[in-house]
């Protein structure tokens, strides 16, 4: 979620509510321009697309930014460890990033 985070606060959006929790979308609810963005992030391990997302939650969660007139993002981000990609990602190591930014769901 830092990741992304950064980003978007480098992109000029404005936080008005992030979510942290576990099974809890979306994770940054966003203004830029004077519209409501909705951003749901998920972290993949390599060998895993991070562009690829679950169709069922991003509809849902769409269906629900429609009520609010929000656009709806959803930001993959793939991790994979820097010395060996076939080794998890540990704590204080250096990884690897995949992430492409924000993709959006129409």
């Amino acid at each position: 979620m830092n990741i992304v985070g950064r980003e978007l606060e480098a992109d000029g959006f404005e936080f008005m509510a992030i979510n942290s929790k576990l099974k809890k979308n979306p994770q940054y609810v966003c203004l830029k321009e004077k519209m409501l963005h909705f951003i749901v992030v998920r972290n993949v391990a390599f060998p895993l697309d991070p562009t690829e997302y679950d169709e069922a939650l991003m509809k849902k969660v769409k269906d629900h930014a429609v009520k609010f007139e929000a656009r709806t993002f959803f930001a993959g981000v793939g991790l994979s460890n820097a010395s060996d990609r076939q080794l998890p990602v540990y704590l204080n190591e250096e990884y690897i990033v995949d992430y492409q930014g924000l993709i959006e769901i129409q």
